[in-house]
């Protein structure tokens, strides 16, 4: 699929959704738009992911040459920026699809849905969790593989990038792994998945388990992709239930080193590494 990402102002540093695709997914990134950086490229400031222009927006780009438009960034609560509205706009008069992470969904904005009718295309988001989930029953621990669980610090430490290499590190030793996207750049890496910091409060444990269920006694090893952090003061729930839900044989911290405070929640310091393993080990 050819695709162009939607990074404004926001690439690289704070669009760790589009870096995800351009270094995992099996796509034709066609360009990034970033209004910032037009006319550069994205190996001008990331040199080991797939290389792409840098346009304005959707208007540079040729009709045909696009199959879809990816969101690729997410801000704080996950909502639309306005700002974007033309370059979505744009994609659907052009017939492309529009694939969105965001907490907003984009099928519900009237114009967008009118458009993507009218041009017969797809407005595909991705963070809305299916409709028959329960409450966990307890039993991922009953599969007959190794799961693995990755962890943070806080938010936005790399717990979706150590998921991804630790699968293709596994699959390059000769053992069948696989992933379990728990968020939205997961999910548009792998093609499936449950958004689970969109779940009902009560049955995220239970949508994680699902999935291990699911996919649990056809792999050696399960890389489950962790959200949040344990003492993040928006996020904790749902790291909290990606632990009960995956009941995960080991755990992998994840930290950026450096970082002292809670991301987008400066007044909290991080506490110590050792807190955070002894607080992951006995939750």
């Amino acid at each position: 699929m050819r695709v162009a990402i939607l990074a404004h102002e926001k690439f690289p540093a704070r669009a760790k959704t589009a870096l995800g695709v351009l270094r995992y997914a099996d796509h034709d990134i066609v360009a990034v738009l970033d209004r910032e950086n037009g006319g550069r490229r994205v190996s001008d400031f990331v040199p080991d992911v797939q290389d792409a222009p840098i346009v304005a927006g959707m208007a540079d780009i040729e009709p045909a040459a696009v199959d879809a438009l990816l969101i690729g960034i997410a801000p704080i609560g996950g909502g639309f920026d306005e700002s974007w509205r033309e370059d979505v706009r744009r994609a659907l008069t052009d017939g492309c699809d529009v694939i969105s992470g965001l907490h907003s969904f984009l099928a519900d904005d009237e114009e967008f849905a009118r458009l993507a009718a009218e041009n017969d295309c797809e407005i595909r988001d991705v963070r809305k969790p299916p409709a028959d989930l329960t409450v966990s029953q307890g039993v991922a621990s009953e599969v007959d593989t190794e799961v693995i669980l990755t962890v943070g610090t806080d938010c936005s430490v790399g717990k979706m990038t150590t998921t991804m290499e630790l699968a293709r590190d596994a699959r390059a030793a000769g053992h069948d792994a696989a992933v379990i996207p728990t968020g939205q750049t997961g999910i548009m890496i792998e093609g499936w998945g449950t958004p689970i910091d969109r779940v009902v409060s009560d049955f995220t444990a239970g949508a994680v388990e699902e999935m291990i269920l699911e996919k649990g006694n056809d792999h050696d090893y399960l890389f489950v992709e962790g959200q949040g952090s344990i003492v993040h003061p928006a996020y904790s729930p749902v790291t909290l239930g990606i632990l009960h839900g995956s009941m995960a044989d080991s755990l992998v911290l994840c930290h950026e080193a450096g970082r002292e405070e809670i991301h987008g929640y400066e007044s909290f310091s991080l506490p110590s590494i050792p807190s955070y393993v002894d607080l992951y080990e006995r939750v």
